[in-house]
């Protein structure tokens, strides 16, 4: 098998047959060796009926349906474990990533390089969600490493040692960027197009994009809690400041007040970080615990067109 898409699906029942058609008429001019790979991540519309009936119809077309929801990163490494292509691409399930350009990313990934990513000049997306992505990006700089011209995206190609070094990861809080990162230095952008969206709207609300940003620094960084404790060192230091003002200025004025609201000011402050790193330690504590306890990544409840392979997991 020369390549595998893998589609994580939810809330696309009306536009996935839309874009595997698209997918089939350009590797028509490409390559006749390939496979796709829909993973329903649990949608309460009739995705999964959709994909598996495309499974049904179509030999080269493995459907996967998980139990519940776990997500869009849990769904593309299921996919990526059930894909046998020598290059493996990733894009989105709504058609607003250009199926018909793959071929741009393929022949950036011919030059040399492990993984490509599709960049966009301009991202039909709704303010919320280009703002998630540029907080996303600036922890992603910040937390794990991403240079800063490196544009990071949902469609994206890689070679088969990239995903097979990425779904040795068990832990249950995958986060995809952060394990292309980790793995290989060689990654590329290439410009493609990007749609806007014909159907629906963004299941990405904001406790979801608030959960990728946790899983970004919390799964593959420990800076967060370097950052709190070199907060913590700049507010002692500051509070040794203001005794020593206080102090020296009692000593210089004997009549001169302590001011209760600087006095209560300076409590909060220092409160309020102490609380803020005790929270940090405990989210990182809870997902050791959840880890501990072996919490899947996803469950898988019904595959088609897979056979034995469901013996993976």
């Amino acid at each position: 098998m020369k390549y595998s898409f893998v589609i994580p699906c939810y809330n696309s029942s009306k536009t996935i047959e839309g874009v595997v058609r698209e997918i089939e008429e350009t590797m028509a001019s490409i390559s006749d060796s390939f496979e796709i790979i829909l993973v329903n991540d649990k949608s309460p519309d009739n995705t999964k009926d959709v994909i598996f009936s495309l499974a049904e119809t179509r030999q080269n077309i493995k459907a996967v349906s998980f139990a519940k929801n776990f997500g869009q990163h849990s769904a593309l490494l299921a996919g990526y474990r059930f894909s046998e292509g020598e290059y493996v691409i990733s894009l989105d399930d709504d058609g607003q990533t250009p199926a018909n350009q793959v071929s741009r990313l393929i022949d950036k990934l011919n030059e040399g390089y492990d993984v490509v990513f599709a960049r966009y000049q301009t991202k039909h997306h709704s303010a919320f969600r280009n703002f998630g992505s540029r907080v996303n990006d600036y922890m992603a700089c910040t937390l794990i490493g991403k240079p800063k011209d490196l544009f990071l995206s949902s469609y994206f190609i890689a070679k088969r040692f990239v995903i097979d070094e990425m779904v040795k990861y068990r832990n249950s809080f995958p986060y995809i960027s952060g394990l292309v990162l980790r793995t290989t230095s060689s990654i590329a952008n290439v410009d493609v197009d990007h749609r806007s969206r014909e159907i629906g709207t963004s299941g990405y609300t904001f406790r979801k994009l608030l959960m990728l940003w946790l899983n970004g620094f919390t799964a593959f960084s420990v800076k967060p809690l370097r950052i709190g404790a070199l907060a913590g060192a700049a507010l002692a230091g500051i509070g040794l400041l203001i005794c020593i003002y206080a102090l020296f200025n009692k000593l210089t004025n004997p009549h001169a007040v302590v001011g209760w609201a600087s006095m209560m000011g300076v409590v909060t402050v220092i409160g309020g970080a102490i609380l803020l790193m005790l929270g940090l330690i405990g989210e990182y504590l809870g997902r050791v615990y959840i880890s501990l306890n072996d919490s899947p990544q996803y469950v898988i409840r019904e595959t088609k067109g897979i056979g034995k392979q469901d013996e993976k997991e």
